[in-house]
C-alpha cells in the first residue's frame, strides 16, 4: 500500500512539473493587444508640405505574449474598411520618444506598450478618410504562423464635419477611449507637425 502511495505522489509530481514546464517554456501562447487608448486618423507629410502627404492611423496600445517564453511579431498592419472598399495601412512605425521602423519586435509576458504609426504605400497616397462607418482592424503576423493574427477590431464613424476637418495636414482626428461610456470620443485637433529629417529615418529611407 505504502508503495502504491509513494507511486501515485511521484506520478502526480511528475505531472505537475510537466504541466509547468510546458507551461512555462514549451507553449507558444499568443499575442493579444489591450483596449487602444487613443486611435488617430490623419495625414502625414513625409518630406516638406508640398511633398507626398500620406493617410496615416496612429493608436497607443499594449502588446503582451500570454506565455512565458513571448513571441516575436514579423510585421503589423491595419485594415481600414467601409462600405465595399478596403484600405490596408502597412507601413509601421512605433516606439515613444524614439521611433522605429517596424520589423521582429519581441513580445513578452510582461508586454510591450508604445505608440504604432500605420501609414499607407506610396501608390495608396489618394486615399482620403470621408464621411461614413469604418472598420478598422490591426493585424499581426507571428513568427512561426502561417496565418496572421487580429488582434483588435473597431468601428468608427466619420462625420461631414470631421471629413472636411482631416482634409487639412494640420488637423487630426482623434478617438479617446472613454472608460464611463465604453466607447471611443471623436474630436478634432491640431497635430504637432513632424521633423522630414527625422521621419525619413525612421522609414529607413535616409
Amino acid at each position: 500500500m505504502a508503495d502504491l502511495y509513494s507511486v501515485g505522489i511521484s506520478a502526480l509530481a511528475l505531472a505537475v512539473s510537466v504541466s509547468t514546464a510546458w507551461l512555462t517554456f514549451l507553449r507558444r501562447g499568443r499575442i493579444k493587444m489591450t483596449q487602444p487608448t487613443v486611435i488617430y486618423f490623419g495625414l502625414e507629410s513625409r518630406r516638406s508640405p508640398n511633398d507626398v502627404v500620406l493617410p496615416k492611423i496612429y493608436l497607443r496600445t499594449l502588446l503582451f505574449s500570454t506565455s512565458k517564453r513571448g513571441r516575436i511579431i514579423e510585421s503589423m498592419h491595419v485594415a481600414l474598411s467601409r462600405n465595399e472598399t478596403l484600405q490596408n495601412f502597412n507601413i509601421w512605425v512605433y516606439g515613444d520618444d524614439r521611433l522605429v521602423r517596424g520589423s521582429g519586435l519581441f513580445v513578452g509576458e510582461n508586454g510591450v506598450a508604445a505608440n504604432h504609426h500605420f501609414l499607407v504605400p506610396n501608390d495608396s497616397s489618394s486615399f482620403r478618410f470621408i464621411e461614413g462607418s469604418y472598420k478598422l482592424e490591426v493585424f499581426a503576423r507571428l513568427l512561426g504562423d502561417k496565418a496572421q493574427t487580429r488582434l483588435f477590431s473597431q468601428t468608427l464613424e466619420i462625420t461631414r464635419e470631421f471629413a472636411v476637418s482631416i482634409s487639412e495636414p494640420t488637423a487630426g482626428l482623434y478617438f479617446d477611449w472613454g472608460p464611463d461610456s465604453l466607447r471611443y470620443l471623436p474630436h478634432i485637433d491640431q497635430k504637432p507637425s513632424p521633423d522630414p529629417e527625422k521621419f525619413l529615418q525612421m522609414l529607413g529611407i535616409k
